[in-house]
């Protein structure tokens, strides 16, 4: 092992160290399952920015994205980075404000309890079923976050996958199982910081590398389709793919996602002053539009460090995902404040992947542990007792998510694809006809929530094999059959009570 990255290593250590003291100081403060979930609702405007993006971008933002511009160009990339700015801002528009209000005034501190007690449901079918979707796609999400840190330590260290996979698991699940949601906004606030240092750092040492921008240009420029938004490159014939309006549309469609994700809608639900979350959205929307531009260009200015020789090229997606620890093990050759700012980039790989994971890790345990053992169930525990079990959920979820990411070749973007494309066509369509239709009711949201999560699978390994127009991304039509299936059943089944639609309208004139 060098100096290099003994150095590296000292560095992640003493950031994962931070971590887990930051989980053991807000251990102390979480003294009822809101606190852990929700954190009391005491969340300032800038910690609800950024950990609510931070726990967006996970290990695809350092990963992913500079992955795929790296092997296809800009294309798949830009697309899917303008549809997630674009449903980032709208998402921050039109949902935090209203479900912060909405969630206090029901008191619920999760997402199912929130369906729940928005149709008052008392059979809580719509918790039940809201709760296993969490469980069912925030699993494999949690697995493809692990999956990023084994590959981390596995290239650094060459050290075998499993067990560097399985240390990175460890150390996400102890500061959250320990701080809850609390802790786990505190260190996105700090994650987020990281990550957009390890993000300049790289963009500028990668152009010197590569011989400065001109040729960082010439040489993406010299590849069919490349630096095209019509086009895809393609390695395999090294020749350019077209990418149609079809193709465009269903790439835009990752912004419907954002009002389905549970990690980030909690965020706007934790928040002290709802008055605060206009600054929010200005520092959120800023943050994303500038960090996913810059790993887009870091995945070109990779090509130009392969075309100088500095690192070697990526024939497939997983291999090209490894292009930011490529980068930061070539910067740690050059004297001690280079081995430090190394470790640092690391450390940004991993916030990236440990802001998502921890935030995933608590909704799905809150799914488990609250809304189907204690809600649906009826087990009834002290206040003790359900932060014991809280806990031991984060823990047992993790350890199915660990066996899901033993495999090394697995790609991290398309398995986020698919977890993003359940929770957006379950969910997204149910919290926005929810928050601004009063003539909804639960069966419409009970059956509008099942169909879109069942025709993401559907359409995935069904529909979308037939290829041609079909071959679309499973979230644009999932998204829309939810929501239409849930109009169409709360217009043909009894209109909600009066109480309903009086909560509704009191929220809605504040």
């Amino acid at each position: 092992m060098t100096t290099g990255i003994v150095g590296m290593l000292i560095v992640i250590v003493i950031y994962l160290i931070m971590m887990v003291t930051i989980g053991a100081y807000y251990s102390k403060r979480n003294i009822s399952e809101g606190d852990y979930y929700l954190g009391g609702r005491r969340l300032g405007p800038i910690v609800t920015a950024m950990s609510a993006e931070a726990s967006d971008m996970s290990s695809w933002l350092l990963m992913g994205l500079p992955g795929v511009a790296m092997l296809t160009g800009c294309a798949e990339a830009v697309w899917t980075a303008i549809g997630l700015a674009v449903g980032t801002y709208l998402n921050w528009l039109i949902v935090s404000k209203r479900l912060r209000r909405y969630s206090h005034k029901i008191h619920a501190i999760t997402i199912p309890d929130f369906f729940s007690n928005r149709y008052k449901d008392g059979s809580h079918s719509l918790m039940a079923l809201s709760a296993i979707i969490i469980v069912v796609f925030f699993i494999p999400y949690t697995a493809s976050g692990f999956a990023a840190c084994g590959k981390l330590f596995s290239t650094l260290f060459d050290a075998p996958y499993f067990p560097a996979m399985l240390l990175s698991a460890v150390i996400i699940v102890s500061y959250t199982a320990l701080g809850g949601f609390l802790a786990a906004s505190t260190t996105d606030l700090i994650q987020s910081c990281v990550m957009t240092f390890a993000l300049v750092v790289v963009v500028f040492f990668g152009v010197h590398t590569a011989g400065g921008l001109s040729n960082v240009i010439d040489n993406a420029d010299q590849l069919q389709g490349y630096l095209s938004l019509s086009s895809i490159y393609d390695p395999s014939t090294n020749g350019a793919a077209p990418y149609g309006i079809l193709t465009i549309a269903s790439t835009l469609a990752w912004g419907f996602g954002y009002f389905g994700m549970p990690h980030i809608l909690l965020r706007f639900m934790g928040i002290q002053d709802e008055k605060k979350l206009v600054l929010s959205r200005r520092i959120a929307t800023i943050w994303v539009v500038i960090a996913m531009g810059v790993a887009i260009f870091i995945g070109i200015v990779g090509y130009g460090m392969v075309q100088a020789g500095a690192i070697d090229p990526a024939t497939d997606s997983s291999e090209a995902e490894k292009l930011m620890i490529k980068i930061a093990m070539l910067l740690s050759q050059h004297g001690v404040l280079a081995i430090i700012i190394g470790g640092l980039i690391l450390a940004g790989i991993l916030a990236c992947t440990m802001s998502t994971s921890d935030s995933q890790l608590l909704a799905a345990s809150s799914g488990i542990s609250k809304n189907l053992l204690q809600d649906c169930f009826g087990l009834k525990l002290t206040d003790k007792q359900a932060l014991l079990l809280a806990r031991f959920t984060v823990i047992f979820i993790a350890i199915v998510a660990v066996f899901l990411a033993k495999n090394p070749d697995s790609s991290v973007f398309r398995i986020i694809q698919f977890a993003w494309a359940g929770f957006g066509a379950a969910f997204g369509p149910t919290v926005l006809i929810a928050l601004y239709w009063k003539r909804s009711n639960r069966w419409g949201a009970l059956f509008g929530m099942l169909s879109g999560a069942a025709m993401v699978f559907i359409w995935k390994f069904g529909i979308a094999t037939l290829g041609g127009a079909f071959a679309i991304y499973e979230l644009l039509p999932a998204f829309f059959i939810g929501g239409i299936v849930n109009v169409i059943v709360s217009l043909c089944t009894k209109a909600p009570e009066q109480e309903i639609i009086d909560t509704f309208e009191h929220v809605n004139e504040q």
